[in-house]
């Protein structure tokens, strides 16, 4: 009978390289809010780990204490700022056969948060991945947005830049899934400015916040009425859902908003010829009729008779 051996890294490591066993590497899913929501595994799993990487080891410590759970495996950070550096350092751990528990603040580990370059490198080195599921805001949110269901996609965080964020909204503006974003709360008005810009204004969108915390708050409406209520101020954790763009329709869309998309297009960086080509498609029009529109409003704005002129 093998005497067990202490907790610890170099223990853990020693025994299974010994056996030529490999570890695991364990995702755990944390609450995005009310603690009462950790999964019963969670604590087990803090529990057994022999390294616990942790995106903020202060609210680790929080986490533990509010599950009544008494950690012994080592502690590492393990957050945006040192990802690339400590991935090695997990990986030779994980290849020594120690049993690494991933957390971050909230939520599951790499789904905008630390954790992807870890599981990519441990799936490369044919290590075990697993994970202990848990609360996520990109499903409760869309499931209170009140939004179809069926077909979705999660877009994450936009870039921070107006022009950079104008050219990631126009490459889902045709998308009919619903759409799924997080956002911060002091960007949240101008992300939802662009968003009425790009979608229209009457495109249907929800704004979650702080789910599942004593504040919690859904505002449901059109992306323009939202960016207005959003430009006063809002605080805490956001999840934006958006829904997704209509059926085109040949004919469905007039020449002012034709007009307007491909504006759009060509503020964020679309020559007009590729732009022209992109919204017809998008609104099942041919694109001379794109193209008329935009020579229309242009001639308008100077008030210029209109020049025939043939599409390049």
């Amino acid at each position: 009978m093998t005497t067990e051996q202490p907790r610890g890294t170099e223990a853990t490591t020693t025994a299974a390289t010994a056996g030529g066993l490999t570890g695991t590497l364990v995702l755990a899913g944390t609450p995005i809010g009310d603690l009462a929501d950790a999964p019963p595994r969670l604590a087990a799993e803090l529990e057994r780990a022999d390294v616990i990487a942790a995106e903020d080891t202060r609210r680790l410590r929080r986490l533990t204490q509010g599950l009544g759970v008494h950690t012994t495996g080592r502690v590492l950070s393990y957050f945006e700022g040192n990802e690339s550096a400590r991935t090695p350092e997990l990986v030779e751990a994980l290849a020594g056969g120690a049993r690494v528990l991933l957390v971050t603040d909230a939520g599951m580990p790499s789904v905008s948060d630390p954790g992807y370059r870890l599981v990519a490198a441990a799936v490369e080195k044919d290590i075990k991945v697993t994970a202990v599921p848990g609360p996520s805001a990109v499903l409760t949110a869309l499931a209170m947005s009140g939004l179809p269901v069926d077909r979705f996609c999660f877009e994450g965080f936009l870039p921070r830049k107006a022009g950079e964020r104008l050219s990631r909204l126009r490459e889902v503006e045709g998308e009919r899934r619903t759409l799924v974003y997080f956002e911060a709360p002091h960007r949240l008005d101008d992300t939802l400015a662009a968003m009425a810009e790009v979608f229209g204004a009457g495109r249907r969108a929800a704004v979650c916040r702080e789910l599942t915390k004593t504040y919690e708050e859904v505002k449901r409406g059109g992306l323009g009425e939202l960016a207005a209520w959003a430009a006063e101020g809002v605080r805490g954790e956001i999840t934006v859902v958006v829904e997704g763009a209509p059926a085109a329709v040949p004919g469905d869309v007039d020449d002012e908003e034709l007009v307007r998309r491909v504006r759009v297009r060509e503020e964020a960086g679309e020559r007009r010829k590729e732009a022209i080509a992109a919204v017809a498609a998008e609104a099942g029009v041919p694109k001379r009729e794109v193209f008329d529109a935009v020579v229309a409003a242009k001639n308008a704005a100077q008030k210029v008779p209109p020049v025939g002129k043939e599409l390049a």
